[in-house]
């Protein structure tokens, strides 16, 4: 599976696409077919009869009608599942693909501090927004481990953590060729671990947490969340998806990992035909969890 590129996949914006249908039969003309994903409901596999006819050129991505995101990456924010009229605290936004899904959930009612620390990504993130027609969007630049508080605490938050991407091996075929860097792995999961503290700290009690990478490295998922579940007050609520998934792991390495860490959900490519995710739900409370264990609601 990891040999094969990875297919192309879209999401069709209803912020802007006035007619579905209307999209489609454009695509046709250029050779494209759209394959409806059963549990994702406005993501699409793209097929092409034409080389080297690539979406991503014509006038309906320019103008905002669809944007390309593996459906892997689109599980987040579905999962996330933001309300319209609610705040939204995105911690590591850029480039946007799971802000402005999350701005198409909310129907752009609400507000969202999308966030990003490099110049460059920023640009990227702002580009976005505004091909895609988001007006509900703050765009914020702060390092995330030290993000001010807001005037209203957000009632969700994404963290979307840098990561050491083994979940991109199928678009990144260095991925291929080079063994883990566990110096990396260890340096990126502290970071990480603030991160997410941080998020916990800046949502209101009851506010759902997202916390998602793109690696397979137990160190910077389950190993992450078990860090706050012991130190902050949260807990883990469980993902149900009507897709092909594996559970978060409990053991590795002779290391046992509390058993609700099967709350969380893993995304291999050969499941999806994707790339690879990790994705965790949790809900901030009034406690700290040191010593209690978190309960399927």
């Amino acid at each position: 599976m990891i040999q094969t590129p990875e297919p192309v996949y879209i999401r069709v914006n209803t912020l802007k696409c006035p007619d579905r249908q209307e999209l489609f039969a454009y695509l046709n003309t250029w050779g494209f077919t759209l394959q409806p994903i059963d549990g994702l409901p406005d993501h699409y596999r793209v097929h092409h009869t034409h080389e080297p006819n690539t979406i991503a050129r014509t006038i309906p991505h320019w103008t905002g009608w669809f944007y390309i995101q593996d459906i892997a990456s689109g599980l987040v924010s579905q999962i996330l599942n933001p309300k319209p009229g609610t705040t939204l605290l995105d911690l590591c936004a850029a480039p946007g693909g799971k802000t402005t899904h999350c701005a198409q959930l909310m129907h752009n009612q609400g507000t969202i501090f999308a966030n990003d620390i490099g110049t460059r990504r920023l640009r990227a993130l702002q580009t976005n927004l505004l091909r895609m027609g988001v007006t509900c969007c703050v765009v914020t630049r702060y390092d995330g481990l030290r993000y001010p508080d807001l005037p209203t605490p957000p009632d969700y938050v994404l963290v979307d953590a840098p990561c050491s991407g083994e979940g991109r091996i199928r678009q990144d075929p260095k991925h291929k060729k080079r063994e883990a860097d566990l110096h990396f792995i260890h340096q990126i999961s502290g970071k990480q671990k603030g991160l997410l503290r941080r998020a916990i700290t800046l949502a209101k009690k009851g506010a759902r947490i997202v916390y998602s990478t793109c690696t397979f490295a137990p160190e910077e998922n389950e190993f992450v969340i078990a860090y706050v579940l012991e130190r902050m007050p949260v807990r883990l609520i469980p993902i149900h998806l009507n897709l092909p998934h594996s559970r978060g792991i409990t053991r590795w390495e002779n290391k046992t990992l509390p058993p609700e860490m099967e709350y969380c959900v893993r995304i291999y490519p050969h499941q999806l035909d994707s790339g690879g995710m990790f994705i965790a739900l949790l809900e901030k409370t009034d406690h700290n969890n040191s010593h209690h264990r978190t309960q399927t609601p």
